[in-house]
């Protein structure tokens, strides 16, 4: 098979390289993620042993590594390796024709962090993952050498770490040790900051893993010196889907592609891959059925801790102190006042300036804006400002009126921050509904504030009103909805806003919504904290691909997705046919 080098284009513009062993006329593909500093010539020698001529292939090459731009070995953080995967995917479908439903992704090492974090993150339709060696705990040697790259990070932000791996560690092929060594195109260098995020991304898809449910096939090697056998173990515990199979290759080392094994390796490749694309299975998600792993952790938070334990006395102590000292803090207070979960409480985070009492209080206040969640919340904000371009200016493309629509918009300092954008100059008028009128109240006067008025409405309505919403006038032709869904359990509520939404949004327009798959914090926010009812904050985390499974019922079809660098808040936009 002949190859070809081509190139695309990232959310922030690189142009990315990548090779495609292209077969005319193709109806099946492998997508091919190489270990770290590698590159895509790397599976040259491989694909000639995968044996699949009627299999259009593509391998990519990560930004920073061979013929790709970027410093050698760092991106902004790990999980811009995993946007850029969604958008190559995309851009594969758009050029190639790949078709999701008839492609096996195949992720090398650290490239198997990638697509494993992928297939968590995007819950992406593809038939099959192959997870090869990945390194889900890389093997530093040295004890605490984590804890001490976390405090170098800290300190140099663009620290590098030089890889100690060399190609007799790879491969017992001493040919293929050679030729891994004199690569000029392989890279030693690997940012601080990079290592970092691959291990606390793999842990926190491990931890997860029971939410994935596309057919796994994952090699371990038996003499691997590069990862460390046990997270992969965990991970194929954890994983979800029962269609799942863990070869070890005894004897075998980390570059399972170029050691004795590789047609082996290749061989059950082939099968898994011919077999997954032939038996294609859906989403085990239906849009009525709620994920269990989830439904499982919600009714367990919902329970009181046994008494005594430590975990209750720890979260009592934390309730406490929010309620005495934390009052200190302005945020605090405010959540205290509207609830955490508030569109007041959330106004204020997005500001990102403490205030408090006291001077400790300002302190305190600090702390709590740079909670994990918060910092996740703010980064929502940046994607979400992303989606609505994206839509706009879809929505100006193709002739539809410039008309934006919130659900649920609250305060919507992200709808303001849209109107003062001059790309949309000012025709772009926006309602904002919200069942809170101190929320509205709050959005009004900043709108006043900004001079934004006459573009701007803000009405009281019910976003799980399926009447009312179909009923809205002048049509939208992009909705939103912010940080709602993830605050109700039951789907039936979100297919009853759903439909309403589906009836609104004119033909050819588009639907944003968020999404929380995931949250470090989940169960001490359900412990110590209250929502607008006064109640304590239990949420049922709702993993992507059930999230995207009930947009999908309503009519919509996913087109792109956003999300944070920790992995907890997703913003995605799906349209509705034009035909509709």
């Amino acid at each position: 098979m002949n190859s070809e080098r081509l190139q695309f284009t990232t959310d922030d513009g690189l142009q990315l390289h990548y090779k495609t062993w292209n077969v005319p006329g193709a109806t099946k593909a492998l997508v091919l993620l190489h270990r770290g500093h590698e590159h895509a010539d790397r599976w040259d020698t491989v694909v000639p042993h995968l044996a699949m001529p009627d299999t259009a292939i593509y391998a990519w090459e990560t930004r920073g590594h061979g013929q790709s731009p970027g410093r050698r070995g760092h991106a902004a953080g790990f999980m811009e390796y995993v946007r850029d995967l969604d958008t190559f995917f995309h851009h594969l479908q758009r050029t190639h024709g790949l078709v999701p439903e008839r492609t096996v992704v195949v992720a090398h090492s650290v490239g198997g962090v990638v697509g494993a974090a992928w297939v968590h993150d995007f819950a992406p339709r593809i038939a099959g993952l192959v997870l090869a060696t990945p390194a889900l705990e890389v093997n530093l040697i040295v004890p605490g050498a984590l804890t001490g790259i976390r405090l170098m990070q800290k300190v140099k932000k663009d620290a590098t770490i030089k890889s100690y791996v060399k190609g007799s560690w790879l491969t017992r092929d001493a040919n293929a040790a050679a030729v891994y060594d004199a690569d000029k195109l392989i890279s030693k260098d690997i940012s601080a900051k990079i290592l970092v995020d691959l291990f606390d991304t793999a842990k926190r898809v491990i931890s997860d893993a029971e939410v994935m449910d596309r057919p796994l096939l994952m090699f371990s090697a038996g003499a691997d010196k590069v990862v460390k056998r046990k997270a992969a173990d965990e991970l194929y515990e954890n994983y979800g889907s029962d269609q799942k199979t863990h070869l070890t290759l005894k004897g075998a080392r980390h570059a399972i592609f170029h050691d004795l094994c590789r047609d082996e390796v290749c061989g059950a490749i082939r099968r898994f891959a011919e077999r997954c694309i032939a038996n294609f299975t859906p989403p085990r998600l239906e849009a009525d059925l709620s994920n269990p792993a989830t439904n499982a952790e919600y009714a367990a938070l919902r329970k009181p801790l046994p008494s005594p334990s430590l975990r209750g006395i720890s979260y009592i102590i934390q309730r406490a102190s929010l309620g005495t000292l934390g009052k200190l803090s302005e945020g605090i207070r405010i959540g205290h006042a509207t609830g955490f979960d508030s569109g007041e409480s959330l106004d204020y985070v997005y500001k990102n300036e403490a205030h408090g009492g006291l001077g400790i209080g300002k302190l305190i206040d600090r702390g709590y804006l740079d909670a994990i969640g918060w910092r996740g919340i703010r980064q929502r904000r940046a994607c979400m400002n992303q989606a609505l371009k994206f839509g706009l200016k879809q929505a100006r493309e193709s002739g539809l009126p410039m008309q934006l629509m919130d659900i649920a918009g609250g305060a919507g300092r992200y709808l303001l921050d849209v109107l003062e954008d001059p790309e949309f100059g000012f025709d772009l008028k926006v309602l904002c509904r919200d069942w809170s009128e101190s929320a509205l109240d709050t959005g009004r006067a900043t709108a006043k504030q900004l001079g934004l008025t006459e573009r701007i409405t803000h009405l009281r309505g019910d976003a799980f009103d399926e009447n009312s919403l179909s009923g809205v006038e002048p049509k939208p032709s992009v909705a939103v909805v912010s940080g709602l869904y993830e605050l109700f359990p039951e789907n039936e509520k979100l297919q009853r806003s759903l439909r309403g939404l589906f009836s609104a949004v004119n033909a050819g327009g588009w639907l944003i919504y968020t999404g929380q798959p995931w949250h470090p914090q989940v169960e001490m926010i359900a412990r110590t904290l209250t929502n607008r009812d006064g109640q304590f904050w239990v949420m049922r985390r709702r993993p992507q691909g059930e999230m995207d499974a009930l947009v999908e019922a309503a009519g919509f079809k996913k087109e792109k997705e956003w999300i944070d660098d920790f992995g907890i808040f997703t913003v995605s936009i799906a349209r509705k046919p034009a035909a509709a």
